[in-house]
């Protein structure tokens, strides 16, 4: 190596991090080193790029490069193909090197006040080179017709040395619960390969609908890509659960894949096909009962969930399944293909006198043995393909030393981190995607303001402080943890403006997360870098998530019976402004500068806002302040629902919602079969002519209304007189809600409130979930 680049790569390693214009420096995922120089390179209509001859792959970088900048400035850059001399001028060079340390994807970056040049060992290298120059350029830069003239179009000056931490960089995309046009895959694919992610996870067969066309096997689109109907809302949402009664259908030509394939490759990167089994095969056993154990009749799945009919271990299965996957593999690049291997209920093996037969035959101990003949039959299928198989980590349930997948088979773990590590330690490659960080479908924001989601959460910050590999991992087992990968799963996304909205800005943190070095990694400096992320993906057309700005509200009930709100914004440079008298908030409206502190019920409204110009969406609560608020509580049987329930839950001031799943509703508390008895001290006498409460009606999840509210008073706590009772209607079925019911009485005089909600103790017969016990789970209270 000569001596000038041996000097200038040893300064390049002893860079710390950005020099003094961080705001000139937007880039995400964040280079592993940069420093900052003086004075800026401008480009204008003299500007060339220049490229070696003979180099198609940078020819075509150059081209598309010219075409976009060409499109967003109306310049018209030259090129120039040749090595050699220096041009005269400004020029951006692109120069193949051959330096180890940047691997396949690595690149320098050298802009000086005259030159841009980019140095690189592979194509991948160069394309990467560009997704950074196109962040150091104004946002304006992904316009499709030229911007405002007043656009400064240059960039800082710089040195960048950049390469990813892991060669595995994924994004998921389930296709199969909800269908997406060709025009939109290219459109997620262009904006993977921006924030360098190099794997595309194409999730296209699942329960709900088979996405892809086999021509050995028709009906799979013919019939099971297309469901009658489809679910309305969250499981548990109504009882009986309500159906859209639209049909709803779709799939991908083998031509639309390939289209799919050669435009991904074009970006630099590579497709996974996914194609679930045993489990999640609705789709395909409505199209073929014959791989089922019972014969059918089956249907595509209206609903969500896990399912107990599953694809059963005949020949003739694995024949059809060794079929697909023969042409699947005609379509894509390869080496992995994805076969799922998760949520196998076992079910109708267990009824299935043909599975036990095999189990006996085979000498395996239980059906987990019987999911482990079946992933490894298929995975020893793939590997003598000469492919790789990947699969969920349940894959490795059920292994005994003569059954078991491949040592080359890659573990993705998705069930939190833990079966990852176990498959890194058996010397397996794994791929980390718990979802407690990484499932981009969990609400990332208050759910009361959100749209309709998964439910959990998991907001931008969660996201960016993942780490795939924990310290404590020995280096043999470090080896094997090849990156990180975030999931979408569209339940409830039914629309690309929907799936954009909970992917983007969170999929720009998981980028950082598996670029960026760990020591570089810094949650300030990435906010930082928000509101140009935002600009840019506002000028490419993408519907994003402002959640990081959303006004967050606390409250703390007072002594003297009124309610302190609090009000905050993660944007520390903001300010809050907001209203009280049901309007929307505005730029003008008060600002926040102290708690407030209300008297009475209040609709609050607040918006960040920053520069004059409202940042965040608006966001609404509604507060109950009343002579309950704040003061003590107590209930006769402890609460357990939701886990850790306090009952001064019941008097905060916060309403409570039943959004999610049932494990997840907020600001509730239930008890299971007993009474919910709750008795308020006033702390002084007062006059009471109303109480309210809230009941959750979930029926399907065996959370029933009580069968009788009963309203008591005392002047010592100790004996009660009744002054209201109501009867309610257990057996109330409907829509998942909290139901607020009000008793009111003529004016007494009392320190302590008794309120009874007598539990009907086991649900009745004709409901769902009959028989079991049945619990009572109440919302605030309010004494008025």
């Amino acid at each position: 190596m000569p001596r000038i680049v041996c000097l200038w790569l040893g300064l390049l390693l002893s860079f710390s991090g950005f020099g003094q214009s961080d705001k000139d420096f937007q880039i995400i995922p964040k280079p592993a080193k940069m420093e900052s120089r003086e004075g800026r390179f401008m480009f204008s209509n003299e500007t060339t790029i220049r490229f070696p001859p003979g180099n198609a792959d940078l020819k075509t970088m150059a081209e598309n490069f010219i075409r976009q900048f060409q499109a967003a400035t109306g310049f018209s850059l030259r090129t120039e193909n040749r090595s050699g001399a220096t041009p005269t001028g400004t020029f951006l060079a692109f120069v193949p090197v051959s330096y180890a340390n940047l691997g396949d994807e690595g690149y320098r970056l050298d802009v000086t006040t005259t030159t841009i040049t980019i140095e690189a060992s592979k194509p991948a290298g160069f394309f990467y080179a560009i997704q950074s120059l196109y962040q150091l350029l104004p946002p304006e830069i992904f316009r499709s017709t030229p911007a405002d003239s007043s656009v400064n179009w240059s960039i800082p000056a710089c040195r960048i040395e950049d390469k990813p931490r892991y060669r595995y960089r994924g994004l998921h995309l389930d296709v199969a619960r909800h269908f997406f046009p060709v025009s939109f895959i290219k459109k997620y694919i262009d904006l993977l390969a921006l924030y360098k992610f190099n794997t595309f996870h194409w999730h296209l067969t699942d329960d709900q609908g088979w996405r892809i066309e086999i021509k050995k096997y028709p009906k799979l689109t013919q019939v099971g890509s297309r469901r009658k109907e489809t679910l309305i809302g969250h499981y548990y949402e109504s009882d009986p659960q309500q159906f859209d009664g639209q049909p709803y259908g779709g799939f991908y030509t083998q031509d639309e894949v390939r289209e799919v394939v050669r435009y991904a490759k074009s970006k630099y990167v590579t497709i996974i096909p996914e194609i679930e089994m045993p489990g999640h095969a609705l789709a395909i056993l409505a199209a073929y009962p014959e791989f089922g154990c019972s014969g059918g009749p089956y249907e595509t799945a209206t609903k969500w969930g896990i399912f107990t009919d599953v694809l059963c271990p005949y020949d003739r299965t694995f024949t059809f399944l060794q079929d697909v996957l023969m042409e699947v593999m005609t379509l894509f690049p390869g080496p992995y293909i994805h076969i799922g291997g998760d949520e196998c209920p076992k079910t109708s093996w267990k009824k299935s006198p043909f599975c036990q037969n095999l189990m006996k035959r085979l000498k395996l101990k239980n059906e987990n043995q019987l999911q482990s003949y079946f992933i490894s039959r298929i995975d020893k299928w793939v590997t003598s393909k000469g492919w790789k198989t990947i699969g969920w980590d349940e894959i490795l349930e059920g292994n005994s030393p003569a059954i078991r997948v491949s040592p080359g088979a890659t573990v993705m773990s998705w069930r939190g981190i833990d079966g990852g590590l176990k498959a890194a330690r058996q010397n397996h490659d794994v791929i980390m995607t718990p979802g407690d960080f990484l499932y981009l479908d969990h609400y990332q924001a208050d759910r009361s303001q959100e749209p309709l989601a998964f439910g959990r959460f998991t907001p931008l910050e969660k996201t960016y402080s993942y780490d795939p590999t924990p310290a404590d991992l020995p280096a043999t087992a470090q080896k094997h943890l090849i990156g990180a990968q975030a999931n979408v799963w569209t339940e409830y996304l039914k629309t690309a403006d929907q799936v954009e909205y909970m992917v983007w800005p969170r999929a720009a943190a998981v980028a950082e997360v598996v670029w960026t070095p760990l020591d570089q990694k810094n949650w300030p400096d990435f906010t930082r870098r928000l509101p140009v992320l935002f600009k840019r993906l506002e000028a490419l057309g993408v519907s994003y998530s402002r959640a990081y700005y959303d006004v967050v509200a606390e409250t703390r009930p007072q002594p003297d019976g009124s309610l302190q709100i609090a009000l905050a914004t993660q944007e520390e440079t903001a300010e809050i402004r907001y209203s009280t008298d049901g309007s929307t908030p505005t730029d003008q409206s008060v600002r926040y500068d102290r708690p407030l502190n209300l008297t009475k019920p209040t609709t609050v409204k607040a918006v960040a806002v920053k520069n004059g110009i409202r940042i965040g969406d608006v966001q609404a609560w509604d507060f109950a302040v009343s002579k309950a608020t704040g003061k003590s509580i107590q209930l006769d049987t402890a609460p357990t629902r939701p886990k850790n329930a306090e009952p001064s839950t019941l008097i905060d001031g916060r309403y409570g919602t039943t959004i999610g799943y049932l494990e997840e509703m907020q600001n509730v508390v239930g008890v299971k079969t007993a009474d919910l008895t709750a008795t308020l001290d006033l702390a002084e006498p007062k006059s009471i002519q109303l109480v309210t409460i809230g009941l959750v009606k979930a029926t399907a999840g065996a959370i029933l209304l009580p069968r009788q509210i009963a309203v008591a008073v005392s002047d010592d706590g100790r004996t009660f007189r009744t002054v209201k009772t109501v009867s309610m209607d257990p057996t109330e079925r409907g829509k998942k809600a909290i139901i607020r019911q009000t008793l009111t009485f003529e004016p007494v005089m009392c320190r302590y409130v008794r309120i009874m909600a007598r539990n009907v103790g086991k649900v009745p017969t004709g409901m769902p979930q009959a028989g079991k016990e049945a619990w009572v789970m109440a919302d605030e209270i309010t004494v008025e």
